[in-house]
């Protein structure tokens, strides 16, 4: 009897271990789901492109001397007006003096050819002297005028040449490192000799193509070159938003890529810009109405095409392909067809699930 109520006690264990085993195997998966988020969405195109500076401009020098030595340090930002580098100006100081000199003498000839005149016209009136003479006393005065301009001009010439010994900044900008070291001979004066280079960066240009069916339908859209802003991306993971507006749009279409240039204009004035980056620009091309959109993760893709699992009221999952369209914010992804705004998808661990199984499902967060 002891033998056959111990059986019993164990079938009955056995048994009951069974049935729970059976229900932990039997239990719906806890699984996160989540509804679409609903919104307005403007949809965008990427264009590959590249910055440009507002200008380059070549830092010359344009008179013949040693090098005395750069004032600036290489790639630090400099202000209009900064003085770069400096050429021995001895002999340009010498000449701008030579000239003052020639002009102050030119001047006193003048006065003195002036005096003489007005003493003659006295004269003539009482035939103390010839016509001749008179004559001779105003050009003596024109002569005198245009010596006075000749020096003039000379002296200008010489203050510009000593100003060229002083090599300044046209803009504010950044300057590139010195063609030349300290104690080079500059021969600038028959033709400019390029120092550096500086880049105006205070406005940056970037250009891109687009394609003219493109436009076409921008245009048709509504939307004016000059009314537009961009966004670009420096090629990292992050999108630096900047305000820009398009100025130009090149007249003719490429006929080899059949595409239209386009450049739009953006401030630089803090400097973070440089000048031959690649770009991105992202540019809006349509605006959507109350937007279905669902994270990206949860969008699988097979022969078929795309598609995602949804799960219904009875928490039974439908396995359900789906038209999207472009990725919003970095992680979401528009769906043109295939979901409703009230219904359930799983947002992650796709793999665990399959069309038709039951799960416990887990609102994310």
């Amino acid at each position: 009897m002891r033998t056959i109520a111990f059986i019993l006690v164990v079938a009955a264990i056995t048994g009951a271990c069974d049935k729970r085993e059976k229900s932990i195997a039997t239990a719906p998966l806890p699984i996160e789901v989540s509804y679409p988020e609903t919104r307005d969405v403007v949809l965008t195109r990427e264009y590959p492109g590249y910055l440009d500076a507002d200008a380059t401009i070549a830092i010359v020098g344009r008179v013949n001397g040693t090098l005395q030595g750069s004032y600036y340090t290489a790639g630090q930002r400099v202000k209009k007006g900064d003085i770069l580098f400096i050429i021995e100006p001895t002999q340009y100081i010498n000449a701008v003096k030579q000239a003052e000199a020639a002009l102050q003498t030119a001047k006193a000839k003048l006065k003195y050819a002036e005096n003489n005149y007005e003493r003659m016209k006295t004269a003539i009136k009482r035939n103390a002297v010839s016509e001749i003479d008179l004559l001779q006393a105003e050009t003596n005065v024109a002569t005198g005028k245009a010596a006075v301009n000749d020096a003039e001009a000379q002296l200008s010439n010489a203050r510009t040449n000593l100003d060229y010994c002083y090599v300044k900044a046209p803009h504010n900008g950044l300057v590139s490192l010195s063609e030349y070291s300290s104690g080079s001979y500059i021969a600038g004066s028959m033709s400019p000799v390029t120092l550096a280079t500086l880049y105006k960066d205070d406005t940056m240009y970037s250009y891109f193509d687009i394609t003219d069916n493109e436009w076409l339908q921008r245009q048709k859209r509504g939307k004016v070159a000059q009314d537009e802003y961009i966004t670009f991306n420096l090629g990292g993971d992050k999108y630096f938003r900047r305000k820009a507006r398009m100025d130009y749009l090149s007249p003719n279409i490429d006929l080899g890529t059949g595409t239209l240039k386009v450049r739009a204009q953006l401030d630089n004035s803090d400097g973070f810009l440089k000048s031959g980056a690649y770009i991105s620009v992202v540019l809006p091309y349509k605006n959507i109405s109350d937007g279905i959109l669902i994270k990206d993760a949860a969008i699988g893709s097979d022969q078929l095409g795309r598609y995602i699992y949804v799960v219904n009221d009875s928490n039974i999952v439908e396995y359900r392909h789906i038209e999207a369209a472009d990725i919003v914010d970095d992680t979401m992804r528009l769906v043109t067809k295939g979901l409703d705004s009230n219904e359930r998808y799983v947002t992650r661990a796709l793999v665990k699930v399959r069309n038709g199984i039951k799960i416990t499902p887990v609102m994310e967060k």
